[in-house]
């Protein structure tokens, strides 16, 4: 039972508020509207707030993506 909520925990987002949730819809409206995000700090922090763990070495269109299916989860 420990060891299901462990794994719970590390594949699920930590709920996430409505303002980090906001930020993320912009961000991911912002790219679909063809907008190219140049501070990938920024877009690295907003995965981390919808609880995704983010190495600063990944692609920035592979975090993108990552928050895309995040808030799919939501």
């Amino acid at each position: 039972m420990q060891l299901v909520k462990q794994l719970t925990r590390f594949f699920s987002p930590r709920s996430a508020c409505s303002a980090e949730i906001r930020q993320a819809q912009d961000l991911i409206k912002a790219v679909d509207n063809g907008g190219l995000p140049l501070n990938p700090a920024k877009v690295n922090h907003i995965a981390r707030q919808l609880g995704l763990e983010v190495s600063s070495k990944a692609a920035m269109a592979h975090t993108i993506e990552r928050i895309r299916e995040a808030l799919a989860r939501l």
